[in-house]
């Protein structure tokens, strides 16, 4: 049995690679950081299903600023695999902390890198790092591929900048199989609800139902290529089973505006999209990062990887699952007070 360590693992991508490797058979171990409320409710469902009863999913407290703890843990568990998937992952919010930002996105890459090495794991660990499309920021070139130059426009793009790196670095190094997946943007019904599709895909359903009034935005022309998370994970997985590690830009070689996101999820609710979203100047970024496309034809031709969910399908597939929990929610508020 295959032993896998996730970081980041109550997050969309988190929960969704847990159920994958579960699924594949393997026992996996996820750091959570330590909260006063219970903040995980992404992987709570797989200490509830019958087949998998919490045998083989152990959660362990820890922080990527924590660079003792990650090498205690790392010796004890010895895993075959590890996926560095946490992080302060909000671009916009990473201009209010970037030094927080800089240290648990950049400076956490290099803790997990240095506990491999030190714990003496660097010929029995398959490292994956999340690397990001923001990365390429101020892009040089159309579509963007894994030979494109980078220019970072946030905190958060430089200190993955900076991961993505040490990930190329400690593989030539130490020959550590230490691959970094290149992901552009990709939801899911999983997503944190202050992300921008998933924030409205909540705010038109509640809407629809009457619980909310409007969608405040901010720049509504920059343009993404928007994936299917459940997917992407797969590719994670993919780039670790190679004889040899890589570097993967994941994406799904299309783009469209935020403003086209809108259309899409509005129209699904039979809503004029324009009675309701409103401009707020406080959700625009200090340098904006206004087209990202990737070509993902290295994926296709080194590991036959393709993306099957396109715009339309993510965006229904989003706006059902919350229409569903925007709908309870009404439910709820339509209860005579006790």
């Amino acid at each position: 049995m295959k032993k896998a360590l996730i970081t980041g693992i109550t997050g969309q991508d988190g929960s969704y690679l847990a159920e994958l490797l579960l699924d594949k058979g393997y026992e996996v171990h996820g750091i959570i950081r330590r909260a006063s409320t219970f903040n995980t409710s992404r992987i709570d469902h797989l200490y509830r299903d019958p087949h998998v009863n919490g045998v083989r999913l152990f959660l362990h407290y820890g922080d990527l600023a924590d660079s003792v703890q990650m090498v205690k843990l790392l010796y004890d568990l010895q895993p075959d695999e590890v996926y560095n998937l946490g992080a302060q992952s909000h671009v916009r919010v990473s201009f209010d902390v970037p030094e927080y930002t800089g240290d648990v996105v950049g400076l956490g890459a290099q803790r997990i890198l240095e506990a491999i090495h030190e714990a003496g794991l660097v010929k029995k660990v398959r490292y994956y790092q999340a690397s990001s499309s923001e990365m390429y920021g101020k892009v040089q070139a159309v579509p963007q591929t894994e030979t494109t130059s980078f220019w970072p426009r946030s905190p958060y793009a430089c200190a993955k900048l900076y991961a993505h790196w040490l990930t190329v670095n400690y593989r030539e190094s130490y020959n550590l199989h230490a691959s970094s997946g290149i992901l552009f943007n990709h939801e899911s019904p999983r997503r944190g609800e202050t992300f921008v599709t998933r924030k409205i895909t909540r705010a038109a359903t509640r809407i629809k139902f009457g619980l909310q009034d409007a969608l405040y935005m901010g720049n509504l022309d920059a343009k993404r290529d928007w994936g299917y998370a459940k997917e992407y994970v797969e590719m994670m997985w993919m780039m670790l089973q190679q004889d040899n590690p890589d570097d993967y830009v994941v994406a799904t070689n299309e783009t469209h505006s935020v403003k086209e996101f809108i259309e899409e999820t509005f129209g699904l609710l039979d809503l004029d999209w324009q009675k309701y979203v409103k401009y707020d100047a406080r959700y625009d970024r200090p340098a904006e990062v206004d087209l990202l496309i990737g070509d993902p034809a290295k994926a296709k031709r080194q590991l036959g990887w393709e993306p099957q969910v396109r715009f339309k399908e993510l965006v229904k597939i989003m706006t059902e699952a919350d229409l569903e929990l925007s709908k309870r929610e009404a439910q709820i508020a339509a209860l005579p007070a006790v």
